[in-house]
């Protein structure tokens, strides 16, 4: 776009402003006059199907519309700020929440340049507010803590952080000064979306005066439903449902734990041509989404899990995969973790915990001072079961599988469950 002169059929935009005004003055108003039905059809989109297959969504301009003002009401993101894009545009919550917001508020927007210069970038471009998914966020803090270990200042910084903790961001942020140099000193938010953030991270950040927060949403919902903000947000929590959205918790256990409703003028018009599934998903003008949650007093929202990944156990009790992973992934060594269920009899009731681990062999070596795979299997595995003693036994992870080779994973990183439990199937054949 900000070429002078097009070239293989690609115009610059300073060309197409002055053909655009060429043709308005000579009376073609095609564009200006041009009528647009908010309420019909005028995106589809594949849903991300990490538990059963793709379904078309069908988004209007009233669904866009309306939640691209929800977030901006809530979101401090204002003229003068720069924001960095890193995911597809064609998923929606870049296309939203990063892409349309810049245009709504005429901020800038800036491009990554792959994911190795996501640091570089943040600092070149004085980027002030991004929006990305969960690993992107673990991968920075990783890029940083590196660094600070080798300027040997690891130590001193989490002396600091426990110093602080009970300080304000503005206070974190001239204590933190040289980290914050580190992304350009100009971040003001950092959203996270598109898949759970382990609240160790989130707290991590916001020790060191970073402003992350967490958002939640769905290809059909358009498709933010809460995100948290720099006044409101609560560790673990996903914030508050967006103005013109409504969220209530259907089938609560004893935990408060209910399958997360939605209902607004950004929830979808249908699954194209699939009256059954759109059917299925919404009733009575609520959308079913399919994850479980809970809401507190205040009205913040927290995640507990997709439904249909949840493990049933024979004694009822319900495993929620993600949790157990969290944990998991927090071994020195581990890059990631799946966990699932297991029958270990004839009886198909029987479930058992099991996990398969996705490792880095030369940080298990190094860590653990280990060679062989037999030994690296055992200081992993006594690592679960670590974890094993900090959990009701129901919890306990029974089986362990390892791999080096990286788990199935959508665009904004959610393990495709069904994937990777076909791929553990077969390889057992």
């Amino acid at each position: 776009m900000d070429i002078e002169i097009h070239t293989d059929g690609v115009y610059s935009q300073e060309e197409l402003i002055e053909k655009g005004k060429k043709l308005i003055a000579s009376g073609d108003r095609r564009f200006l006059d041009a009528k647009i039905d908010a309420e019909n059809m005028s995106i589809m989109l594949f849903t991300s199907g990490t538990t059963s297959k793709s379904k078309v969504v069908a988004l209007s301009h009233k669904n866009i519309c309306s939640n691209l003002m929800d977030i901006a009401s809530v979101l401090d993101v204002q003229e003068e700020d720069t924001l960095l894009s890193v995911l597809p545009v064609h998923h929606v919550f870049e296309c939203t929440v990063g892409f349309l917001l810049s245009l709504y508020k005429g901020s800038k927007r800036t491009f990554c340049d792959g994911l190795r210069y996501i640091v570089e970038n943040i600092k070149e471009y004085k980027v002030s507010v991004m929006a990305c998914v969960p690993g992107i966020y673990e991968r920075i803090f990783m890029m940083i803590r590196k660094q600070l270990e080798k300027q040997g200042k690891l130590q001193e910084i989490l002396e600091k952080e426990e110093k602080y903790k009970n300080s304000s961001m503005e206070e974190k942020k001239k204590v933190f000064n040289e980290i914050h140099k580190i992304l350009g000193g100009n971040i003001k938010l950092l959203i996270s979306g598109a898949a759970a953030l382990d609240p160790k991270i989130e707290e991590k950040y916001r020790l060191l005066g970073l402003n992350l927060v967490q958002g939640y949403g769905l290809t059909e919902t358009s498709p933010v439903v809460g995100v948290g903000s720099n006044k409101y947000y609560k560790t673990g929590s996903i914030g508050k449902a967006v103005p013109s959205v409504e969220v209530k918790i259907k089938d609560v256990n004893n935990e408060g734990i209910g399958e997360l409703l939605v209902k607004g003028p950004n929830v979808m018009l249908e699954y194209y041509g699939n009256k059954k599934a759109t059917n299925e998903a919404i009733k009575d003008g609520w959308f079913h989404t399919g994850d479980l949650a809970k809401i507190d007093k205040d009205g913040y929202i927290f995640i507990c899990g997709r439904k249909k990944s949840v493990i049933v156990l024979k004694n009822g009790k319900n495993i929620f995969p993600e949790e157990m992973e969290n944990l998991i992934n927090k071994i020195e060594g581990v890059k990631e973790s799946f966990v699932f269920g297991k029958t270990q009899s004839e009886d198909k009731n029987d479930i058992k915990i099991n996990v398969q681990i996705v490792y880095d062999k030369e940080i298990v070596k190094d860590t653990y001072k280990v060679t062989s795979e037999e030994e690296i299997y055992k200081v992993l595995s006594n690592k679960v079961k670590e974890i094993n003693q900090t959990m009701p036994k129901y919890k306990a992870i029974r089986g362990i599988l390892l791999t080096e080779n990286p788990l199935i994973k959508t665009t904004t990183n959610k393990i495709k469950r069904q994937e990777n439990l076909d791929v553990i199937e077969k390889s057992k054949n």
